[in-house]
């Protein structure tokens, strides 16, 4: 099977560079506004500096695209894919002396979709290859903050004038807030419905006949609308908040972090309890039997035999819902909950996706660091248990 794959190449990415070197010629890399309020004007890339340095960018796409059609790609196709990212902030760092008059201060330079799309496959071909060449983590890590790397050393060199950065300059500690805000909201979801997910999955446990009627419930709630849910809940808090006053001094009102985190715990039960329950259930008889054997009580075959057996199974179900608190917790801000949505929102009213992206870029980092650190915390554990 091997030798077949090999003969034929890695189809993957040169599927990739095809898609990324599409984007790099159809369609705006970047945008020139002489201020935040007007418009910019697409550009695409043979109009930033000419079809010659244009040709040059996307040259590395090109090569690495060659590159796959051959027998073994492996490190030069990783070595072009890395020299495609190194080009996209220098392509940008010409574009601003090229474009940006240095005499008007409030004049700006917005990524294009061409860029973003390309980043976006450059970072799909990164991941590619990394699994097939087997690279270590600490190894994988490294390649994949490259770009924002590179980001950073080229911020100095002219990036400053990007939109981007010009958003984040004037929110930088609303910014950082907000980070703040979203972590916290996430973390105290992930860990209430941790407690309360192994409670609902031991009680399945003991009473099998209620496990029918609990996974119809948390079904159920899966199935209402994020800005519903939140809804329902405004009034409820609101009555509880008026009725006792030491409810409304805990800070619980109908808008606020209460709803936001009520529905986010009810979003979470579903992947958490059904992850519990299945890693519980899944531990072989045979070394339940083996542990009883050894005189083992019921706490000890729990705490040290299913319990640890099941951890591998139980980080997924952490993982799961980790990335969607990170992205439901983004929604969370119009009802006054805080956190990076409220970028999104904001520059969505505004008609400023340079606000947008303020706001969900990080969301996207997160979930994915969240992803790829419990991910590989679950395999290792799972690894180390089947050896």
């Amino acid at each position: 099977m091997s030798a077949v794959n090999g003969e034929r190449g890695n189809t993957v990415l040169l599927t990739l560079m095809l898609v990324g070197l599409g984007a790099w010629w159809a369609l705006p890399v970047v945008s020139v506004a002489p201020n935040r309020i007007v418009p910019g004007e697409a550009l695409y890339a043979w109009e930033v500096a000419g079809p010659a340095m244009a040709l040059l960018a996307s040259l590395p796409m090109g090569l690495a695209a060659l590159s796959a059609r051959s027998a073994d790609p492996g490190w030069r196709s990783l070595g072009l894919v890395l020299l495609a990212l190194a080009g996209l902030p220098l392509w940008l760092v010409l574009a601003v002396h090229q474009l940006i008059d240095p005499e008007l201060p409030q004049a700006r330079l917005g990524i294009g979709s061409g860029i973003w799309c390309a980043l976006f496959v450059l970072m799909l071909a990164l991941l590619d290859l990394r699994t097939r060449q087997r690279l270590s983590t600490g190894v994988s890590w490294l390649l994949m903050l490259t770009p924002l790397a590179l980001l950073a050393v080229c911020l100095p060199l002219g990036l400053n004038r990007l939109a981007l950065w010009q958003e984040y300059q004037g929110r930088a500690d609303d910014f950082w807030l907000a980070i703040g805000e979203h972590l916290l909201l996430v973390t105290t979801t992930v860990g209430v419905s941790l407690v309360l997910g192994a409670g609902i999955a031991l009680l399945m446990r003991r009473y099998p006949e209620a496990q029918r009627g609990a996974f119809a419930v948390l079904n159920f709630l899966q199935t209402i609308p994020s800005l519903a849910l939140f809804g329902l809940l405004l009034g409820p808090l609101a009555w509880l908040a008026n009725r006792y006053p030491w409810v409304d001094s805990l800070g619980i009102s109908g808008i606020g972090w209460a709803p936001a985190l009520l529905a986010l715990v009810a979003y979470s039960l579903l992947p958490m309890v059904r992850n519990t329950f299945v890693a519980l259930e899944g531990v072989s008889p045979g070394v339940i039997e083996a542990a009883r054997g050894m005189g083992m009580s019921r706490l000890q075959i729990f705490f040290q035999v299913r319990l640890p057996l099941a951890v591998p199974v139980l980080l997924e179900g952490v993982r799961i819902t980790t990335v969607q608190a990170i992205g439901l917790t983004a929604v969370a801000a119009l009802i006054g909950a805080g956190g990076l949505g409220r970028f999104i929102f904001q520059g969505l009213g505004q008609a400023a996706m340079d606000l947008v992206l303020l706001g969900a870029l990080p969301i996207l980092v997160m979930a994915i660091l969240a992803d790829a650190v419990l991910g590989n915390l679950s395999r290792r554990l799972g690894r180390g248990e089947a050896a």
